[in-house]
C-alpha cells in the first residue's frame, strides 16, 4: 500500500481536497435553506439537481474529454465548480440554486472522470486495484472531514461558501502538477437497457431503487434534520455517521459477498434499513439514536450499491462488464434524480418522517423483489470478488474496481441465467 501511496499521493491528495468541498456544499445548502425560507418541496428540487447533473455529465464529459484533452476538460469544470459555491452565497434563490446544483453535479462527474483515469494510468497493473480502493476510501474520509469544517463558521453567512471555493481550487494543483501523463480515454457506451434487464431484472430493479435511498439520504439529510431542528454540529454529524457506516460496511460485507449469495446478503441488508427507517418513525428518537440510523442507513445503502453491480457482473464476460456498468449508473442516476423529489413531497404531506418513510418503502420493496428473484432461477457462481466502490464512482472507476476484482477471482464454472 505504501507504494500505491508513492505513485498516487497527488492524486489523492486533491481528491481530498476535492470531496471535502463537495461535501460542504451539499451539507450546507440543506440549511442555508431553511435560513432563506425555502419550502422543502423547493429544496426538494434544488438537491435534485446535482443527481441529474451527474447523469448528464456521464454522457457528455467523454466526448468532451475525446475531443479536447483531460487537462483542458479538468481545469474548465474546476473552475465552473469554484464559481458556483461562490454563486450559491450570492444568489439565495431556490431557481438559481437548482441551475447551481445541475451544473455542479455536471462538473463533479467531469472531474471524478478525469482523476479516476489518471489514477487508473498511474498505478501499475499489480497495484491498480489497491489504488482504486485508496481512491474510494480517500473519497469518503473528505466527506467525513467536510462535515467537520461546518462548524468552523456561521452557515448564515458567506465564509461556509468560501471554504470549499478555495479548496477545490487548491485540489487541483497536485492534480495538474503530477508527472503522470494523461492516459488515452476510451468512451464507455452503456448497453442497452433491455439487454441489461434480461441479463438481471434483480440488478437492473436494485439498481434504481438504491439510487433513489442514496440520493434521498445524502441529498435530503441536511433538509431533514434542520427541520427537526438540529443546530449546525448536530446535522453535519448526522451527515458524518452516514459515510462513517458506508465505509466501514465496506469490508465486512464484501467478505460475506465472496463467500454466499449476494442476493441474500442484499436481501438481509435492505431488511435492515427497513428496520431501522421504522424504528425511527415509531419511536421517541434522541441524536444519538439518529446518528446511529445514519450510521446503519450508511452502513446498508453503499454496500449494496457495490453489491448489485457485482452480481450483475457474475452473469456477464469480462468484455461486457464496462458496458453493463455504465448502462447501470445511467439507472442509478435516474432513481437518484427523483430520490429528492417524491422525499421532498412525502415530507410535505407526513412531515419529517415522510424522509425515512421514502427510505423504508424502498428497501422494503428491494427485499421483496430480491427474494422473489431468488425462486426465480439458481445464484450464479461469483465470477469476480467484491469490489469497493462508491455510489458517486463514475464509469472509470466502477470497470478498473470490477477488472482487478474479476482477476483476483478464483477461476469458477457459471450457471446459465
Amino acid at each position: 500500500m505504501l507504494s500505491v501511496l508513492r505513485q498516487t499521493w497527488p492524486l489523492l491528495a486533491g481528491v481530498l481536497l476535492l470531496m471535502i468541498g463537495n461535501g460542504m456544499q451539499g451539507t450546507l445548502l440543506g440549511i442555508r435553506g431553511a435560513i432563506e425560507g425555502i419550502s422543502t418541496g423547493r429544496m426538494a428540487i434544488v438537491m435534485s439537481g446535482y443527481f441529474g447533473g451527474f447523469v448528464l455529465g456521464s454522457l457528455i464529459v467523454p466526448r468532451m474529454i475525446r475531443q479536447v484533452g483531460h487537462v483542458r476538460v479538468f481545469a474548465a469544470l474546476g473552475s465552473l465548480i469554484s464559481a458556483v459555491l461562490i454563486g450559491y452565497g450570492a444568489a439565495p434563490h431556490w431557481i438559481v440554486w437548482a441551475l447551481l446544483r445541475l451544473t455542479i453535479g455536471f462538473s463533479f462527474c467531469g472531474v471524478y472522470i478525469t482523476a479516476e483515469s489518471w489514477i487508473n494510468a498511474s498505478a501499475g497493473n499489480r497495484t491498480r486495484g489497491r489504488a482504486m480502493s485508496a481512491y474510494f476510501i480517500v473519497q469518503m474520509l473528505g466527506l467525513v472531514i467536510a462535515q467537520a469544517l461546518m462548524n468552523v463558521a456561521d452557515p448564515g453567512g458567506w465564509m461556509l461558501f468560501v471554504i470549499p471555493s478555495v479548496l477545490v481550487s487548491l485540489a487541483f494543483t497536485p492534480i495538474l502538477l503530477t508527472r503522470t501523463a494523461a492516459p488515452r480515454f476510451e468512451t464507455i457506451a452503456p448497453m442497452s437497457i433491455g439487454r441489461l434487464y434480461r441479463t438481471s431484472p434483480l440488478g437492473c430493479v436494485g439498481i434504481f431503487l438504491i439510487g433513489g435511498v442514496f440520493s434521498a439520504l445524502l441529498g435530503m439529510g441536511s433538509v431533514w434534520g434542520t427541520l427537526i431542528g438540529l443546530d449546525v454540529r448536530e446535522v453535519s454529524a448526522f451527515v458524518a455517521a452516514m459515510w462513517t457506516g458506508g465505509l466501514l460496511a465496506q469490508y465486512p460485507v464484501g467478505w460475506l459477498s465472496d463467500r454466499m449469495d449476494r442476493r441474500v446478503l442484499m436481501t438481509g441488508l435492505a431488511v435492515l434499513g427497513t428496520i431501522v427507517t421504522v424504528a425511527v418513525v415509531s419511536t421517541d428518537t434522541t441524536v444519538w439514536g439518529y446518528l446511529a440510523a445514519a450510521a446503519a442507513m450508511g452502513g446498508v445503502a453503499n454496500p449494496i450499491y457495490a453489491l448489485l453491480i457485482a452480481y450483475t457482473n457474475d452473469f456477464l464476460d469480462t468484455r461486457d462488464m464496462a458496458a453493463a456498468s455504465a448502462g447501470l449508473l445511467l439507472i442509478n442516476g435516474a432513481g437518484s434524480a427523483f430520490g429528492p423529489i417524491v422525499t421532498g413531497w412525502l415530507m410535505a404531506w407526513l412531515g419529517p418522517d415522510g424522509f425515512w418513510v421514502y427510505m423504508g418503502v424502498l428497501l422494503a420493496g428491494l427485499s421483496v423483489y430480491a427474494s422473489w428473484r431468488m425462486t426465480r432461477r439458481a445464484a450464479p457462481a461469483p465470477d469476480q470478488n467484491f469490489a469497493m466502490l462508491s455510489p458517486s464512482a463514475t464509469p472509470v472507476g466502477v470497470e478498473t474496481a470490477l477488472v482487478r476484482a474479476g482477476d483476483n477471482a478464483p477461476a469458477t464454472p457459471r450457471p446459465g441465467p
